[in-house]
C-alpha cells in the first residue's frame, strides 16, 4: 500500500432522467462487481426490499432516489467509488455538488425517450468541468428508437460526439445481445431460470463464424453485418484525449433489468474511467494526487444516517495525499486546525472505520457541526478549492411551527438540513422567527416537512411564496437598500449576504437596469469570489 495507490482508485456518478434505469443499473453493477450475490439481496432490517442505494424512510415510501449514496466495491483490483445521485430533477442540486467530486460520469437513456430535459441539465453540469461521461442506452429489451438515430440526437442535443463500442442485436422482445466492436466479438446473451437476479449466460463468436446465422437466426446475423460495415466505414474515429475534455462519449446497449450487455459494458467501463487527476486551488494553485499534501473538500452533509444516534457526516472527496485517522488538518473556512478522528466508507446504510484514504476516495467524516459544502481540508497549512456552487432556487416558502413549544427543535432541524444543502435558509429582517426556505424543486418541502417531524419532532407547514429567481447582490449595503430600490423581497443568507426575491423575470430584468451600480449573481459562489 503505497503513495500510488490513488491511481487503483476510480470515482464516479451516474447522471440520467427519472426513470431511466438508474438504480437498477446501479445494483447490477454492484452485481458483476462481487458487491452483492443477487440484485435486490440487500434488505432492510425489517426484510423491506428496496434498492441497495437508497436508504432514506421517504425514499424507500416513494420508490425515489432523493440523496445521494456513495457506495464503494471492489472490482478486478480497482476500487470503485460509486455516487449514485438523485434521479428526479427535484433534487438536481444535490446532483451538481456530486458531480463537482467525480471523475467521471455514466450517463443512462432510455432507449425508447433518449435525450430527456434533466439528462441535458446534468450533462451540462459534467461540461462545465470537462468531465468526461460514458453513455448507456438502457431498456433494449423493450420497444426502442432507432440505435442510429438515438446516437444523432445525443450528437445535436448534447453537442458531444458519439463513438459506438457495442451495439445491439435487435430491440424489444428481438434482443439478443450487443457485438463489442472493440474486440470483435458477438455476445449473445440467454435468459436464464434465475431470471435479473444473477450474472446473464453469454455465448461469445466471431462476426465470420459460420454459426452466426444459427444462433442469431439468419436476418438478424445479416442485419448485424450491415450495421457494423457502416459503422466501421462511416462512424468517428475513438480520440481518448477528446473523451477525457468530455468531447467524446463512448456509446454501450443493454438492459440493466435483464443484465444484457451490462458485463461487457463494465469491463470497458475499467479502461475507460480515469484516475484521479489535478484540481485547481484558489490562487492558480494546481493540486496533484501524487502530492504528499493531504487536501480534500466537502461536496456532502447528511444528518441522521443512522436514525439511533442522531448522527453528521460530512462527505468530503480527497484530492492529493494520504488520510490518516488522528491527523491534524487546517480547515480553511473557519482558519483554524482541526484534527479528523476517523473516517467511514460506505455500503448504503453499512459503514466500515477506515483508518487510512487516499486520492480519489469518499470518506464519511463524523460532523460536530464544523462542516459545510464547499469547505477544504488540508495539511500544510490552508488552502481553498474552488467553492461548490450554491444554485439559485426556484421555489420559496415561508416556514410555519404548528406547535410553537417545538421552537428549539425547528432551530436545530433547520439549520442542520440547510448546512447539509436540504434547503437553503433567507431570514427577512424583522421576521426571523419565519424563516424563508428555497429549494430547487417543489418535491424537497415534502422532504424538508417529513425529516423535520420524523427527525427533530418538529411539524410545520409552509406558505408558498410568489417568487422564482433569488439573486446574490454586491454593491448593495443591506436589505433595506434593497427595498428602497423597489426590490419586491429583500432577505439575507446564513452568512448575511442581501439577497433579492423575484417574481419573473420581467421584475429582474427591471431591478439590473435600474440599478447599474449592484451586480446580480446567480449562485453564491461568485459572490464568495468577488
Amino acid at each position: 500500500m503505497g503513495q500510488n495507490e490513488y491511481q487503483r482508485r476510480r470515482t464516479f456518478a451516474i447522471i440520467s432522467h427519472p426513470d431511466a434505469g438508474k438504480t437498477t443499473l446501479t445494483e447490477k453493477l454492484l452485481l458483476y462487481g462481487g458487491a452483492i450475490h443477487a440484485a435486490g439481496a440487500v434488505k432492510s432490517r425489517k426484510a423491506k426490499r428496496s434498492a441497495v442505494s437508497d436508504w432514506m424512510a421517504l425514499e424507500k415510501q416513494r420508490g425515489i432516489s432523493v440523496t445521494t449514496s456513495v457506495l464503494q466495491f471492489e472490482y478486478d483490483d480497482i476500487r470503485w467509488n460509486l455516487l449514485d445521485t438523485p434521479g428526479h430533477n427535484d433534487f438536481s442540486e444535490d446532483t451538481y455538488r456530486t458531480l463537482m467530486a467525480a471523475d467521471c460520469g455514466i450517463m443512462i437513456l432510455d432507449a425508447a425517450r433518449g435525450v430527456e430535459p434533466q439528462t441535458r441539465k446534468l450533462f451540462h453540469v459534467c461540461r462545465l468541468r470537462n468531465t468526461p461521461v460514458v453513455t448507456f442506452i438502457n431498456k433494449m429489451d423493450r420497444p426502442a428508437r432507432d440505435a442510429f438515430a438515438l446516437m444523432s440526437e445525443v450528437e445535436e442535443v448534447l453537442g458531444v460526439s458519439t463513438v459506438p463500442f457495442t451495439w445491439p442485436i435487435g430491440s424489444g422482445d428481438l434482443f439478443q445481445g450487443v457485438y463489442d466492436r472493440v474486440n470483435k466479438l458477438v455476445i449473445r446473451f440467454e435468459r436464464s431460470s434465475e431470471g435479473q437476479s444473477k450474472r446473464a449466460i453469454m455465448k461469445v463468436t466471431g462476426l465470420e463464424d459460420p454459426e452466426l446465422d444459427a444462433l442469431l437466426g439468419e436476418e438478424a446475423a445479416q442485419t448485424l453485418r450491415e450495421e457494423v460495415e457502416l459503422l466501421d466505414g462511416a462512424g468517428e474515429e475513438w480520440d481518448q484525449e477528446r473523451f477525457l475534455a468530455g468531447e467524446i462519449t463512448p456509446v454501450f446497449f443493454g438492459s440493466a433489468l435483464t443484465n444484457f450487455g451490462v458485463e461487457p459494458f463494465l469491463r470497458s467501463f475499467k479502461g475507460l474511467c480515469p484516475p484521479p487527476g489535478e484540481r485547481e486551488a484558489t490562487g492558480d494553485v494546481t493540486v496533484s494526487p501524487a502530492d504528499d499534501r493531504f487536501s480534500a473538500f466537502v461536496f456532502k452533509v447528511q444528518a441522521n444516517m443512522d436514525p439511533s444516534h442522531r448522527d453528521r457526516i460530512a462527505f468530503a472527496r480527497i484530492c492529493s495525499g494520504k488520510f490518516e485517522g488522528g491527523m491534524r488538518v487546517s480547515h480553511f473556512r473557519l482558519g483554524k486546525e482541526i484534527r479528523l478522528n476517523r473516517a467511514e466508507q460506505f455500503f448504503a446504510q453499512e459503514r466500515e472505520s477506515v483508518m487510512e484514504a487516499y486520492a480519489g476516495d469518499i470518506v464519511g467524516l463524523y460532523d460536530p457541526g464544523l462542516f459545510r459544502i464547499g469547505d477544504t481540508l488540508s495539511t500544510n497549512g490552508p488552502m481553498s478549492f474552488d467553492a461548490v456552487p450554491q444554485f439559485s432556487p426556484e421555489h420559496f416558502g415561508r416556514l410555519q411551527l404548528l406547535d410553537p413549544l417545538k421552537r428549539k427543535q425547528l432551530q436545530k432541524g433547520i439549520q442542520e438540513l440547510s448546512e447539509e444543502g436540504t434547503v437553503q435558509l433567507f431570514m427577512e429582517p424583522g421576521r426571523e422567527k419565519d424563516p424563508v426556505c428555497g429549494v430547487v424543486g417543489r418535491l424537497q418541502f415534502d422532504v424538508l416537512m417529513f425529516r423535520l417531524e420524523h427527525e427533530y419532532g418538529a411539524r410545520v407547514t409552509f406558505d408558498l411564496l410568489p417568487y422564482q429567481h433569488a439573486r446574490w447582490v454586491t454593491g448593495a449595503a443591506d436589505c433595506a437598500e434593497l427595498k428602497a430600490k423597489r426590490v419586491p423581497m429583500a432577505v439575507v443568507d446564513r452568512d448575511n449576504r442581501p439577497v433579492a426575491l423575484f417574481r419573473d423575470e420581467w421584475e429582474l430584468g427591471r431591478a439590473e437596469r435600474d440599478n447599474e451600480n449592484w451586480t446580480f449573481h446567480e449562485t453564491a459562489r461568485i459572490v464568495a469570489a468577488a
